[in-house]
């Protein structure tokens, strides 16, 4: 396994970064460039199962391992997903048991910086090369798209 690190800046409060991240119908959209209709099934709680699913039912089952809302979220991977049913026993699964997935937000004056560290094998290095940066400059959007709708809402209520 070797580390991968992936980053960028969003013209938007963490908060606002966060709750698209995390909250479903955005989820949905920022993680459709990993796999089409990809979606997550968790409360985001520490020590919580989440179920990552593609509308086939395969992905993976995993834990997060730490929420620092607006912060610091850890997902550790502990097995995967075939038709519905997990798996954390075979050797497929056993490869992605313990790999963490890391997302850390940090903003200076109202620009928010998401870096994304996982660990993952050689196997998956260039899907992750390619897909990475594109599912964070969706997230890019989505948040400064929501953010510049938010502005204009308070502008217009004044």
């Amino acid at each position: 396994m070797r580390k991968i690190s992936f980053s960028t800046s969003i013209a938007a409060p963490k908060e606002k970064v966060w709750r698209v991240m995390l909250e479903d119908p955005t989820y949905r959209q920022w993680t459709s460039v990993f796999h089409e209709g990809s979606y997550a099934v968790t409360d985001w709680t520490v020590g919580s199962k989440a179920l990552f699913l593609i509308p086939e039912g395969d992905g993976m089952v995993s834990r997060i391992a730490a929420h620092r809302p607006n912060e610091f979220l850890s997902i550790e991977h502990l097995g995967t997903v075939k038709k519905g049913v997990e798996d954390t026993t075979s050797k497929e699964a056993k490869d992605w048991a313990g790999v963490h997935e890391n997302y850390t937000i940090k903003e200076v004056n109202g620009v928010s910086t998401v870096t994304v560290e996982m660990d993952t094998s050689d196997e998956f290095l260039k899907f992750f090369e390619g897909t990475w940066p594109k599912a964070l400059n969706k997230l890019k959007e989505i948040s400064e798209r929501n953010a510049a709708a938010s502005s204009e809402v308070r502008k217009n209520a004044i």
